[in-house]
């Protein structure tokens, strides 16, 4: 199934527009959706999970109308939101096993069965009779995922996962969010652009509540071949090159200021051509869709 987005808007209240008029198509596998804080992707998956109402444009999941049937897309959901609360005198095979039986798994011999196989799934099982309020970043996260994966979902929403969490916990997360996104949608929302690039078939990115770029990463990025050209700099020449130039990134090597610059041309001496990567798709995006405002 796929999911499919079209001219969705939010305005809150204050009179934040936090969405305008997106329109994405997300096949199966992992998708990537990238954006500064505040570009509106907490309010994109809210919206897609059924927290919260839009006000305009169409969300389908394959059939499944979710402005129309929010029930309907429940039961294909999982969801792992930003901030995920645990009890912490709880045991994770307790917390797992009632949040199974929410879910609707009533028959206890399916339920200790689902139960048994997601906690080995995401590397849990030895510590399923610890409480939550002991387990590290990364092992919550991982009972976030456990839990999101009650019910066999086609939907998988996850947002900004990685946060917070140690190289090693968040390599971990990765093989678990590739080993799960193979047969199912599964959106990853995130600011780390790494992990877009490390995860990711088919990506977006968001500034302002609208879609400023959409393709695959690979592909995006070839497509800014011959085009990133990098400088060391100190001080003075940063602030008088940024004047009249592109500025993609200020990167640092080695404690060394590196200016990286898109051209279709050599920009100015000193420069020399750079591979690039998918961090100077991301902020040049950004860039020419601020000067676009």
């Amino acid at each position: 199934m796929q999911l499919e987005l079209e001219a969705v808007s939010k305005t809150y209240a204050n009179g934040t527009r936090a969405l305008d008029a997106v329109t994405l198509r997300i096949p199966t596998g992992m998708f990537g959706l990238l954006g500064p804080n505040g570009a509106g992707k907490s309010t994109l998956m809210r919206s897609i999970a059924t927290l919260q109402s839009v006000d305009a444009g169409s969300l389908h999941f394959g059939e499944i109308d979710i402005r129309t049937q929010p029930e309907r897309l429940r039961e294909v959901l999982g969801y792992l939101p930003q901030d995920f609360g645990v009890y912490p005198k709880v045991s994770a095979w307790d917390m797992l096993e009632h949040m199974a039986e929410l879910k609707g798994l009533f028959d206890r011999a399916a339920r200790r069965e689902a139960v048994t196989a997601l906690l080995h799934k995401t590397n849990l099982w030895q510590h399923r009779s610890q409480r939550l309020g002991g387990f590290s970043g990364g092992m919550k996260q991982r009972f976030g995922i456990a839990q999101a994966l009650l019910g066999n979902p086609k939907l998988i929403i996850v947002d900004e996962p990685t946060a917070g969490l140690d190289p090693a916990e968040r390599m971990r997360f990765h093989e678990l969010l590739a080993e799960i996104s193979e047969d199912v949608v599964v959106l990853l929302s995130t600011h780390i652009v790494s992990d877009v690039s490390e995860l990711c078939q088919n990506m977006a990115i968001l500034s302002h509540g609208r879609v400023v770029l959409a393709g695959r990463p690979l592909v995006l990025t070839r497509e800014l071949e011959g085009k990133i050209w990098q400088c060391f700099v100190d001080g003075s020449e940063l602030e008088t090159l940024s004047q009249r130039l592109d500025v993609v990134a200020v990167r640092r090597v080695a404690g060394r200021r590196v200016l990286r610059v898109y051209s279709e041309g050599l920009p100015a001496a000193g420069f020399e051509p750079s591979p690039p990567d998918l961090e100077d798709v991301y902020f040049h995006a950004l860039a020419v869709a601020a000067r676009s405002v």
